[in-house]
């Protein structure tokens, strides 16, 4: 097992550097106080709450088992909205330290062995053939159609659209950043792949203790206002500063634009409901109503809501925590100052 396994833990190399060590996952997980199980229940709880998987172990073992037993307990606790939000976590880490790893002026050229590198991401993936580089210009590349919306469908974004992109030959043209973005697609899908895993009810029963933290964590995130009616003026002041925003026809970005829709899906809004908040419809905004109605669709899905909303945490980190009251200092989530607030009116 190499330090890049640990730090990469999707890879293929990785996965067969785990069948490589005849882990046996069943006696892995009965350990009392097991270290990959610990970092396992964080990988997941920071996924849910902070939207990475948190600080890697020392030891190289230990944070590589991590990772499978992570994806068990997501299975296990089998809600769409933990899988996603996992899967979502993994891939911003995996981005966060490319970006680390993987020079500005990194071309698309290999290095040495144990290196992560671009052309090395790409054939990760299987995207060597779907991606090149412009030669004029380092910084810029060109990606197959095909591949371009196979990961781009599920970003959020105007700028995103086809429609927006020069296409040319069958190519698409993306800057560093933006291929980066797209390669963050590929790992999410392919952490998510094959979730929820069947799991053998030994394993199941082991790991009892550690799918209790974790839906915990749920339970204190998932926060469900049972209200009869909307109150906007009961708002928590961030999401306030959103929807003025919005308003004021400011595009906002992709990170405060999905906020301010799961927020408005946690507390049982749909698009309607949205736009006639915003005063908006698609006579007076077509623009903005469509977007309205693309990302409620993205957080709500057939089984609820399946993107949770950001902590505070994750909110000021943002820059979207502005306007703090005390009330602010009492929660941890926009969604339970919504329900202190309903709580304290009697609405």
């Amino acid at each position: 097992m190499e330090a890049l396994h640990a730090r990469y833990p999707f890879f293929e190399s990785a996965r067969e550097a785990v069948d490589a060590a005849a882990v046996d996952l069943g006696e892995l997980v009965v350990r009392e106080d097991a270290p990959a199980v610990e970092r396992a229940v964080e990988r997941v709880t920071t996924a849910l709450t902070d939207g990475d998987v948190g600080a890697p172990r020392r030891r190289t073992r230990t944070e590589l088992l991590s990772y499978p037993v992570a994806r068990v307990l997501v299975s296990l606790v089998d809600e769409p909205v933990v899988t996603r939000t996992y899967a979502q976590a993994e891939a911003a880490t995996a981005i966060e330290r490319v970006r680390a790893d993987v020079t500005e002026d990194a071309d698309l050229s290999y290095g040495s062995a144990g290196e992560v590198t671009l052309p090395g991401l790409l054939d990760e993936f299987d995207l060597t053939d779907a991606v090149r580089a412009v030669e004029e210009d380092a910084t810029t590349f060109r990606v197959d159609v095909t591949a371009y919306l196979r990961l781009s469908s599920g970003l959020d974004g105007d700028a995103w659209r086809l429609n927006r992109r020069a296409l040319a030959d069958g190519d698409v043209p993306v800057d560093r950043d933006e291929l980066l973005v797209l390669l963050r697609q590929a790992v999410e899908d392919r952490v998510a792949e094959g979730l929820p895993l069947g799991v053998p009810d030994a394993i199941a029963d082991a790991l009892a203790p550690a799918i209790a933290q974790v839906e915990e964590v749920l339970a204190d995130i998932d926060v469900a206002v049972d209200i009869d009616r909307v109150l906007p003026e009961l708002f928590p002041p961030c999401v306030q500063a959103l929807l003025e925003r919005a308003r004021d026809g400011e595009e906002l970005p992709a990170h405060s634009w999905f906020s301010l829709c799961s927020f408005c899906a946690t507390i049982g809004m749909d698009a309607p409901a949205v736009l006639e908040l915003l005063d908006v419809t698609a006579e007076t905004d077509p623009v903005l109503a469509q977007r309205v109605r693309y990302g409620m669709e993205r957080v709500a899905g057939e089984r609820g809501v399946e993107y949770p909303l950001p902590s505070c945490e994750t909110m000021d980190a943002y820059g979207d925590c502005v306007n703090k009251d005390d009330l602010c200092a009492e929660v941890a989530h926009p969604t339970g100052y919504y329900e202190a607030r309903v709580d304290a009116s009697g609405d």
